[in-house]
């Protein structure tokens, strides 16, 4: 053990990566010691600003149970992801959504932690081994809440500056950018909840101050503004914003997924009732983007 380390800290998994990064910048706004949990080799570019303001522990370097032994580790956030595309095999997937937090639950329970924070998605678990893979450690991490407050934050579509090429906001609004002559898509009449990256912060933040001292139990949120739009209208709206007339919005040129949720619907009562609200409109977020045309190539962000 090195000493003089066993100070008191938050552990915050997926720091480079585009939720990470937003969360980070707002804990260490709070002046709020954070270790951020990553690999060598991560892209940190999202977050150099910010350097000397948190600490760095690589996964790649030492075993995780290291981290609990060098630091007091008073709560976990788990924001890393893996989200399983098409030529990703799927104990990838597992990994970074179920094994790291299944281990890091179990050493923050051992260590007396008082927090353990899940990152999940909306989605169905039957739509991609993503959705699969997060919903099965929710079971899992249930076991633990009769020893630790384990809270699960289950996030609806969000997006922003910087966010991954690979999402589907962004992508879109690349292809608008370089004016592509046809963006192919599905026929675009499933309805979902886009939300801005500043108001899931702000609910985070409100989450975390309002359980600073929660006792053990399983504790459920759901971020999302609560008004859904059909893709149709959703890419429309950013062709229009982008000011593109020359590309063609081909609707029904892709199949839907298989086992498609045509209706995405948040339950945000539980986070309404700590006093949240959106700040921004679909419009109003659209266009801090637009204005940014921001976007990184990531897959799996730990």
């Amino acid at each position: 053990m090195r000493e003089g380390c066993r100070k008191a800290v938050t552990l915050l998994t997926g720091g480079t990566g585009f939720l990470g990064s937003h969360l980070l910048r707002h804990l260490v706004s709070e002046e709020r010691p954070v270790v951020v949990l990553k690999r060598s080799f991560s892209d940190d570019s999202r977050i150099r600003g910010l350097s000397g303001r948190y600490e760095a522990w690589d996964l790649d370097s030492g075993p995780v149970e290291e981290v609990f032994q060098n630091y007091e580790v008073e709560r976990v956030i788990h924001c890393a992801t893996n989200y399983g595309y098409e030529d990703t095999v799927p104990w990838e997937t597992i990994e970074a959504n179920l094994i790291l937090p299944l281990k890091l639950v179990h050493l923050a329970r051992r260590a007396g932690a008082r927090t353990f924070v899940n990152t999940d998605t909306i989605l169905d678990k039957r739509i991609n081994h993503y959705s699969l893979s997060k919903h099965q450690f929710i079971d899992w991490m249930r076991n633990y809440a009769s020893d630790i407050a384990c809270i699960n934050i289950a996030l609806e579509h969000f997006y922003g500056p910087e966010d991954n090429a690979s999402k589907f906001v962004t992508r879109v609004l690349m292809d608008l950018f370089e004016k592509k002559p046809r963006i192919p898509l599905t026929p675009g009449e499933q309805r979902r909840d886009f939300i801005y990256i500043d108001d899931v912060i702000d609910g985070f933040s409100r989450i975390l101050s309002a359980h600073s001292d929660s006792p053990s139990g399983y504790y459920e949120y759901e971020i999302g503004t609560g008004q859904s739009v059909s893709i149709q209208d959703f890419v429309r709206l950013m062709k229009r914003l982008s000011g593109n007339q020359e590309t063609f919005l081909d609707f029904g040129a892709l199949a839907y997924r298989s086992n498609e949720v045509m209706n995405s619907a948040v339950d945000n009562r539980a986070l309404r009732a700590l006093g949240w609200e959106p700040r921004y409109t679909l419009e109003q977020g659209l266009q801090k983007m637009l204005e940014a045309k921001g976007y990184r190539e990531e897959r799996c962000v730990i």
